[in-house]
């Protein structure tokens, strides 16, 4: 905000404030900006259809009662996040309906998300953890007691998506997780 006025010097601006919107009405709302609403509202309804459908077939693998963290390596703290915090967590928990662990429920779904240390990482983790792996902080956690013995590391049930590559959720990043989401839990 503070170079809006910079910016419309070179370009017309145009401003969004995030989480006025949920993650696919913002798609429609960009759309309309660029008179593509149309294919906006195509690709959001094609986009939910798929990821339901993804959500069914997942839940039906795991059971309707497995829980997914969606956990991320900050170096020396970590985070979890609830419903709508992008790293897929839009796709996991709405469009899939995954559950979600008591907890991460109880500290991350109204704020997004909340900070953890790596001595209550386990209390965090569900049966699956999605770990959001920054490549450019120390993740030398992974080599700890307290993350190998979390039961999701041991049953092989940790799925590693790029920080980089998902800390958004525009319609090329969503498209990318959703084919993460789906060959991680149905292979």
């Amino acid at each position: 905000m503070q170079n809006l006025d910079k910016l419309s010097e070179i370009a017309p601006t145009v401003v969004y404030t995030w989480g006025k919107l949920d993650y696919l009405a913002q798609q429609i709302e960009i759309g309309k900006l660029l008179n593509k609403e149309k294919e906006a509202t195509e690709w959001v309804d094609d986009f939910k259809k798929r990821a339901a459908t993804a959500g069914e077939k997942i839940r039906a693998k795991i059971g309707e009662d497995a829980t997914v963290s969606v956990i991320e390596s900050g170096g020396k703290e970590m985070y979890v996040f609830g419903n709508n915090y992008a790293r897929g967590t839009e796709i996991l928990y709405q469009a899939m309906n995954i559950k979600m662990p008591d907890i991460v429920k109880e500290k991350a779904l109204e704020s997004g998300i909340y900070t953890i240390s790596l001595e209550v990482l386990p209390d965090f983790a569900g049966d699956y953890v999605i770990l959001s792996k920054n490549p450019d902080v120390d993740n030398s956690f992974l080599e700890t007691d307290s993350w190998k013995n979390i039961p999701a590391v041991k049953n092989g049930h940790v799925f590693e998506i790029n920080t980089k590559a998902s800390t958004y959720s525009d319609p090329i990043t969503l498209e990318y997780l959703l084919e993460i989401f789906e060959k991680s839990f149905l292979q």
